[in-house]
């Protein structure tokens, strides 16, 4: 997990170089579910939010939440909010004292187009969350599941989908929010 955060962290520092291949990398501020049903994106807050951080205090001038698009109803929903979400995953980041924002993490979305695995992109969090779409449900993800991450901006799902399939790996490119690379 570390060897994660410091290479997404590496990443960071090169902006030169990320954002001229970025969309390679990950999807930056907006993501299109599988199915085309729903799109994730960023937005920013207009409310500037005071935080205690590791080594200092900062303010987070324009701090942004997670959003959902529904394609077919055109409207959209707020999903990962700073409303609740420092609650929340206080629950599961035993070790972290500090405040986390939605736009801390990068997130998959799995191939069910309900689960997101959220990865810590820019602070010392040990442990990766998960999230239901549906339920709006935010949990602690467990180390031993099915889906492993390598060290890149890539999480990697392999295995057999069924019994008359092959085996397969799929890649998945995390969404980040724009406020990682600036």
């Amino acid at each position: 997990m570390k060897i994660l955060v410091i290479f997404i962290l590496s990443i960071l520092i090169c902006k030169p170089v990320l954002s001229e291949q970025s969309d390679d990398y990950f999807h930056i501020g907006k993501m299109v579910s599988y199915d085309k049903k729903f799109t994730l994106y960023f937005k920013t807050r207009e409310n500037a939010i005071l935080a205690r951080g590791e080594e200092f205090n900062y303010i987070t001038d324009y701090p942004q939440d997670l959003y959902l698009y529904d394609n077919n109803l055109k409207k959209d929903f707020p999903l990962i909010s700073y409303e609740w979400f420092p609650k929340k995953a206080k629950l599961f980041l035993d070790n972290y004292d500090f405040p986390v924002f939605p736009e801390d993490f990068a997130y998959y979305l799995l191939e069910d187009n309900n689960t997101l695995i959220m990865v810590s992109a820019n602070k010392n969090i040990s442990k990766n969350l998960k999230f239901n779409i549906q339920k709006r449900e935010l949990k602690s993800e467990e180390v031993g599941g099915k889906l492993s991450f390598i060290i890149s901006s890539y999480a990697k799902n392999c295995g057999y989908a069924g019994l008359d399939k092959k085996f397969e790996c799929n890649l998945f490119k995390p969404l980040i929010s724009t406020n990682l690379i600036n």
